[in-house]
């Protein structure tokens, strides 16, 4: 019984993880096609890098729309992948107490809630993105064309990653069992709310490190590939709340540096 039990599990999770990394990969391949901009993610990223510059587009309400799912695509092909751990431990707690019950469903409620909280994240930052833009502060690039701007979002990271809230938040991502289990509620309905509740406390762990999209450039491939690495070895390997402070002195030394420059 336990054998097949084992086995039941195993099955379990390699549909959903195939599935979640489907999603991903369709996700960051939407990235590097451009995400429906005017160039592709890589020459985005080559001109970025280059600090190269580009008119701003115009905010018309399909440009607002388009922002908006750049943004979240953004989000799930960065977040997916730190999330899968905990979807996969969710959907194997449902299998335990549901025998008999597929738990596919409800591992797909939790995720989409889970992805619908940084939806909300990504409809605050395209209101961002438009005040900066009409601020003059960001560039066509969708990069800080301003040190000062640069320098404070450096500052406040690093400074929250000290903060009681993101090592709670960080916390909870590291060790999620307690809530699975406390907060567990019946149906695909009851894992929605799960998974967006947990998707509430990622945020709180990641949201600042994702507003420094702005610095490198929000659609430069490379620093989002590196912010999306960083938050996953924070979140899964050992010592990633000694990673947090480690980080937050690197932001706030980083930001230091361009006080001092500018």
């Amino acid at each position: 019984m336990q054998a097949r039990l084992e086995t039941v599990l195993r099955k379990d999770r390699q549909i959903i993880a195939a599935s979640l990394l489907l999603v991903s990969v369709v996700c960051w391949v939407y990235l590097f096609w451009g995400a429906g901009m005017d160039m592709s993610g890589i020459d985005m990223t080559r001109h970025s890098m280059m600090e190269m510059n580009a008119p701003l587009h115009p905010w018309t309400a399909s440009y607002a729309l388009l922002m908006f799912f750049m943004w979240w695509v953004m989000m799930i092909a960065m977040m997916l992948p730190s999330a899968t751990p905990v979807i996969l431990l969710a959907s194997a707690l449902n299998r335990l107490s549901e025998p008999g019950k597929e738990p596919f469903g409800s591992a797909y409620a939790f995720a989409s809630g889970y992805l619908l909280a940084w939806a909300g994240f990504s409809l605050l930052m395209v209101g961002l993105q438009w005040l900066l833009s009409e601020a003059g502060m960001v560039s066509g690039l969708l990069k800080s064309s301003s040190r000062e701007l640069s320098a404070i979002l450096l500052m406040a990271a690093g400074l929250w990653q000290f903060s009681p809230w993101k090592q709670t938040c960080l916390r909870h991502c590291r060790g999620p069992v307690e809530y699975l289990t406390r907060h567990r509620n019946p149906g695909n309905s009851g894992a929605m709310l799960m998974g967006m509740g947990h998707g509430l406390y990622c945020l709180g762990c990641c949201w600042f490190l994702m507003v420094l999209l702005f610095v490198g450039g929000v659609m430069n491939l490379l620093w989002i590939a590196a912010l999306a690495v960083y938050v996953w070895v924070e979140k899964v390997a050992p010592g990633g709340q000694w990673l947090s402070r480690a980080m937050g002195v690197l932001l706030i030394g980083w930001a230091a540096v361009i006080f001092l420059i500018n």
